[in-house]
């Protein structure tokens, strides 16, 4: 038996020595606070819940889901999109049910790319872009989300001739992991850099909902043209575990990924339709997340405060994209707070963010002569507000009672 080379080149686990150690933990009776994965531990609310249970029986014997999504369903997406961003969707074109984002975001190059194409991506960033790029016989361009730029892509730094082979142009803002959310000059930017160069504007809007500050914009707020937009109920409702998403945009690519899809997966179950439309119709749920994701928020960014850590609050998603001390790796630092006096379980932004090669001639090359390797999730760690609020009191207190730094 033989692996194929697109899995064999895979890259490996990189927790592994994380769960060594948490093992260990969990071995001498101490529970760790766990940071790590951004999967809610907070229910689904229960009027969704509800919904389920009760379309489980309406569809009872219903066969397969339509590819695309119900009608109800789109409708209710057009409904929801609306009153979210004032645009008006036609359900018949511009938008197209989804198993979650991930498999939308992971099948969508397989639409438009062929071997050897340029798909521009965002890093530190959601791992998709590039496996679905890759999967699809593309060439993965990562682009670095930097301090010095707030996290948002620098287009002018792009080289001429990666911007001739590119087709695809992922976003992610509100931004995982970073927290930034792009203000609108940022966006136009973004569509008149596509709009020159012939290139698919993909925007991953999974974040949208989680937002502390000013409201997240769609890009479809500000072109229909060329662009396509990845939606999810699994952050925005605690429904991580349904599957359930959407994509929204031009109706020539909706419809291109409709064709990848109807030759991928049979459509999203009925009763899990249902379940999206009544968390769709419902934004008390939402607003309650938000403050509780807040208060999460503050306390933990205060904790790292206190013991003399830069300042770093995230505007909208539930991750803090901390800065480690000086002198310390991520990994250095997410070690040390597995101590056991400490035990809290974080994430090094380097192992989830890109190494870029830089040399001289890169348009990355800086002044003081920085070349060779750039992983711009060096230097961070990342925390995703999951764990309830008293546990992440908890860890807050073990953090400024037993981290020196």
């Amino acid at each position: 038996m033989q692996l194929s080379k697109r899995i064999a080149n895979l890259a490996g686990y990189p927790f592994a020595e994380l769960e060594k150690i948490i093992t260990q933990l969990k071995d001498q009776g101490i529970e760790p606070i766990d940071f790590g994965v951004g999967d809610p531990v907070d229910p689904t609310p229960e009027f969704i819940r509800e919904a389920t249970k009760q379309a489980v029986d309406d569809f009872a014997a219903s066969g397969y889901p339509s590819y695309i999504g119900s009608a109800e369903f789109r409708e209710a997406v057009k409904d929801w999109f609306n009153k979210r961003f004032a645009i008006n969707l036609n359900p018949e074109t511009e938008i197209a049910s989804s198993i979650g984002s991930k498999e939308a975001i992971f099948n969508f190059p397989l639409a438009f790319i062929d071997q050897g194409d340029v798909v521009l991506i965002p890093t530190p960033g959601y791992p998709p872009y590039a496996r679905g790029t890759e999967f699809a016989g593309g060439k993965p361009y990562f682009l670095p989300l930097l301090a010095e730029n707030n996290f948002l892509i620098d287009f002018e730094k792009i080289p001429d001739e990666v911007v001739k082979r590119a087709k695809i142009l992922w976003l992610n803002y509100p931004n995982s992991p970073t927290g930034v959310n792009a203000p609108d000059e940022f966006f136009e930017q973004a569509v008149k850099f596509c709009a020159e160069n012939d290139i698919i504007l993909a925007s991953d809007l999974a974040y949208s909902e989680i937002h502390f500050d000013a409201k997240p914009k769609s890009i479809l707020e500000f072109t229909r043209e060329n662009v396509i937009e990845f939606h999810s109920l699994s952050k925005r409702s605690r429904m991580t575990g349904y599957r359930v998403g959407f994509v929204v945009g031009d109706p020539k690519i909706v419809d291109a990924f409709k064709k990848v899809k109807t030759n991928i997966d049979s459509g999203t179950p009925n009763f899990l339709q249902a379940a999206a439309i009544a968390a769709l119709s419902d934004e008390k749920h939402v607003l309650e997340s938000i403050e509780e994701y807040r208060e999460k928020r503050d306390i933990l960014t205060s904790a790292f405060e206190a013991i003399g850590l830069p300042k770093c609050v995230p505007e909208a998603t539930f991750y803090v994209w901390q800065k480690v001390p000086g002198g310390m790796t991520s990994e250095e630092f997410a070690k040390k707070l597995l101590a056991p006096e400490i035990a809290v379980v974080a994430t090094p932004g380097a192992w989830i963010s890109d190494t870029i090669k830089i040399d001289s001639k890169s348009p990355l090359f800086r002044k003081e002569g920085v070349g060779g390797d750039l992983n711009p999730g060096e230097g961070y760690v990342r925390f995703a507000l999951v764990p309830t609020v008293e546990k992440v009191r908890e860890a807050a207190e073990r953090i400024k009672s037993n981290l020196k730094i």
